[in-house]
């Protein structure tokens, strides 16, 4: 123990002593400026941003307890910044326990004061320990604050946490009421940093939409704007989170039409939540939570609650709708493209750290999940179409998760690059992939023909074996071993899966040309099935086209004109010739037969051609999907039913046609 205790570190420690005038009590103030990173992470940008945060959050305190509808936000030269709000103010009389200081005084020089620890004075607060304004006084160079209460003004000001005088009565005041706090960071605790224009107007705003009853009105000097910023704004959103949503995802491309939004009352006065959730069809996805008006960014138990409504709540419609697959669906699934808002106004909220970047609550998933759930069994059930597309879509999410944990890596190769190619692929000279086409037709004939035919600096051309697998009804290992779509996704170089990468993408368009007959209809229906199933964002980006050649020939000793099929030919026989004309019909067999020059006037020169896009609109998504899986899957049952419910319809059009 002699060494232990003794030897070793008095060895260790020789010329030195440790005694108990060694031992320093921090009072005051003096622990926030001595170790700052504890209470507001660090003394960087993010730092210093947090004190604004702090006085705006006490400013938005009054207004969710609904004594205060206006906040004025300030950023001047110098670094200073004025915030002010129109609540009930700081009280100001004396304080029971320190009958020698005011109650403004004592919350503005003593670490955990203030009225949110009762609940009395704020149902919900963003403000918990006691520690916000007294922080940002102690890391202020100064500090001055005004407070209007019972129609008088009182001022005092501050130096490093430390008040320069008491607090002073500035006389009587008719038509103002609330606290303004103004101050200026000191240079001894961050150097030179300043406040930015930008990410200060960002928190403005975000607190605006998360609080639908206040105004906040932005200044700043325009000299300190370096951006897009504006100087001077309103910042007023009546539709809350639903606002914030659509400004979020303005110009994407949704899955669903309108947001899912609403608001929920906890039980018991346990609080509310607040929502707003969309969908985007490419990309990923974002989820931003709040709680009590306080941004979460690392989420947290409310988050978790989120989560378990959402998958859930489309696990069970899926049962509902007899859709097996829908167990397959899992957070990632739902979550990974989803965009959204979440704010929750809760008691007694639990944080990690001072920074309150996670909620920890442990009430609060539990809370969130049963007032999300409910509203969201009754969104889907409310709107069915809407449902089923949703739920398409988080099923295809929940496939393409599976296929990548079964399937390995694919190569990809760039549009400059030329190695281990497909042997049979005709390449273009173009390097670039822009004005680029890849053509892909069924066999070495019809290869031959439009190798003949085409555009050698833009057009490539790769011939396909037969009919190429199903993908809808193969296996994870058939799609693996399959020769003729490890050529197919060579060529194109963007790789699949998630490694697919538009960027790498070797051609600007890819066209299906397969022969005007039932085969070639086959062929081509297996191949966009193709490209729905293993590549769906070529065609989401209107990447894929399907080219249109001609069945029949017409000529005459001076014309020749094409029919792209038998109502065609025989409309063109009855106006495009004379009575009693001599016309040479003749029927294509195939591309193969089809000599190279009518190839390439009637089917691949870009001046005369006729293509047709193959299109993904996201809100038929769910009937596409459902489609696909009775024509094409593994279940012939589905198949047969549909030639049951179609054949009237079919052989009606055969005999208009």
């Amino acid at each position: 123990m002699n060494d232990l205790f003794g030897g070793r570190g008095a060895k260790a420690q020789a010329g030195t002593s440790y005694s108990a005038k060694d031992i320093e009590v921090l009072e005051g103030l003096e622990p926030v400026r001595r170790r700052p990173g504890m209470y507001i992470g660090g003394t960087d940008e993010n730092a210093l941003h947090h004190l604004a945060a702090e006085v705006i959050d006490n400013a938005m305190d009054e207004a969710v307890a609904g004594h205060a509808d206006r906040i004025e936000v300030t950023l001047e030269k110098d670094n200073w910044l004025t915030v002010r709000d129109n609540g009930r103010g700081i009280p100001t009389d004396p304080h029971p326990k320190f009958p020698k200081l005011s109650a403004l005084e004592v919350i503005l020089t003593t670490l955990h004061s203030g009225g949110k620890f009762s609940g009395k004075a704020y149902e919900t607060s963003g403000g918990l320990h006691g520690v916000g304004s007294s922080v940002v006084n102690a890391l202020a160079e100064r500090l001055e604050v005004e407070v209007a209460r019972d129609r008088t003004l009182f001022t005092q000001a501050y130096a490093r946490g430390k008040p320069l005088s008491k607090l002073k009565n500035a006389g009587a005041v008719q038509n103002r009421r609330g606290t303004t706090i103004r101050f200026k960071p000191d240079p001894e605790i961050f150097g030179a940093l300043q406040f930015s224009a930008t990410r200060l107007f960002r928190l403005c705003r975000s607190k605006a939409y998360l609080y639908r009853g206040v105004e906040i009105r932005w200044n700043c000097d325009p000299a300190l704007v370096k951006d897009d910023t504006p100087s001077q704004a309103t910042l007023h959103f009546p539709g809350g989170l639903s606002d914030f949503l659509a400004a979020a995802v303005q110009g994407a491309n949704l899955v669903i039409p309108n947001a899912w939004a609403g608001e929920a009352t906890f039980p018991q006065g346990a609080g509310r939540a607040e929502w707003a959730i969309t969908w985007i069809e490419r990309g990923e996805g974002f989820l931003n939570t709040y709680a009590n008006t306080i941004p979460t960014p690392q989420g947290g138990t409310h988050e978790a609650g989120l989560r378990a409504a959402l998958v859930k709540g489309l696990r069970a419609y899926g049962e509902l709708k007899k859709e097996k697959r829908a167990a397959n669906i899992t957070a990632e699934d739902v979550l990974g493209g989803m965009a959204g808002m979440l704010s929750v106004f809760i008691r007694e909220p639990q944080f990690q750290g001072q920074t309150k970047d996670k909620l920890t609550s442990p009430e609060a998933s539990r809370l969130v999940e049963l007032g999300l759930r409910d509203h969201f069994d009754h969104w889907l059930a409310g709107d069915p179409a809407t449902a089923d597309n949703l739920l398409s879509y988080v099923i295809e999410r929940a496939e393409e998760r599976i296929r990548r944990r079964e399937q390995k890596d694919t190569p990809r190769k760039s549009a400059t690059r030329r190695l281990r190619l497909p042997g049979k692929l005709a390449d273009c000279s173009r390097e670039a992939a822009d004005g680029t086409e890849l053509f892909l037709v069924e066999g070495d004939s019809a290869g031959g023909s439009a190798k003949q035919a085409r555009d050698r600096e833009t057009q490539a051309v790769l011939p396909l074996r037969g009919k190429i697998l199903n993908v809808a009804s193969a296996s994870a290992d058939k799609l693996r071993q399959n020769q003729e779509l490890k050529d197919l996704i060579e060529a194109l170089g963007c790789g699949a899966g998630d490694k697919f990468d538009l960027t790498r993408l070797r051609y600007g368009r890819v066209v299906i040309m397969t022969d005007a007959d039932v085969d070639g209809a086959h062929i081509a229906a297996l191949l966009m099935t193709f490209f729905y199933k293993e590549l769906p964002e070529l065609v989401r980006q209107g990447r894929v086209y399907l080219a249109q050649p001609p069945l029949y020939r017409l000529a005459t000793a001076g014309k020749t004109i094409y029919a792209m099929d038998d109502s065609e030919r025989e409309k063109l026989l009855k106006k495009a010739f004379k009575p009693n004309q001599k016309v040479e019909v003749s029927r294509f067999k195939g591309l193969g037969e089809m000599p190279p020059a009518s190839l390439k006037e009637t089917t691949m020169d870009p001046r005369k051609r006729t293509l047709l896009r193959v299109v993904l609109p996201p809100e038929e998504r769910a009937a596409t999907s459902e489609l696909i899986e009775a024509l094409m899957g593994r279940k012939p049952e589905l198949r047969f039913r549909f030639i049951q419910e179609n054949a009237a319809r079919l052989d009606l059009e055969a005999v208009d046609a």
